[in-house]
């Protein structure tokens, strides 16, 4: 188990193929990190889909009708973009073409993916676990896709 070190900002997901522990970084996007929390402890990832997973990219996740067209009954976020570069294990927002279109979706990166620097929130990076990740079914739509079978707060999982 990794060990952490902040409880509180750290996500402990489990998957269909292996447990992965997230750490958040609410010092780059506190609203997202508040949200992803708040949604984790209501249960809402409980038995969401990765719905879009693409080799060499990475693999999305928290659209409730698994289709990436949904959020959750909150409002949207405004974007909290920042310098945090896209590379291997980090966990961004998914979004639509608004900057401010983030709700529940996210995505973790298989490689790096300059790209969607500073035009997508960062909000935390895989520290344990990556090697679970990277065995996630591809395919956009994915099907039979693997799901998050639950996504905790650390400090509500002792």
């Amino acid at each position: 188990m990794a060990d952490i070190k902040d409880p509180e900002n750290t996500l402990i997901m489990d998957t269909t193929k292996g447990k992965v522990v997230i750490a958040l970084r609410p010092d780059l996007a506190p609203k997202h990190v508040e949200r992803i929390k708040q949604l984790a402890r209501e249960g809402f990832y409980d038995g969401i889909a990765f719905h879009r997973v693409i080799d060499g990219f990475m693999a999305q996740t928290g659209c409730p009708h698994g289709t990436g067209t949904g959020g959750s009954k909150y409002p949207n976020l405004p974007a909290e973009f920042n310098a945090e570069p896209h590379v291997r294990g980090v966990c961004s927002m998914a979004r639509a073409q608004s900057p401010n279109s983030a709700n529940s979706q996210f995505f973790i990166c298989f490689d790096d993916a300059s790209f969607l620097d500073r035009n997508y929130t960062v909000w935390g990076k895989v520290i344990e676990g990556m090697e679970n990740v990277d065995k996630i079914k591809r395919g956009e739509p994915v099907q039979n896709p693997d799901k998050i079978k639950s996504l905790k707060v650390a400090a509500d999982a002792a």
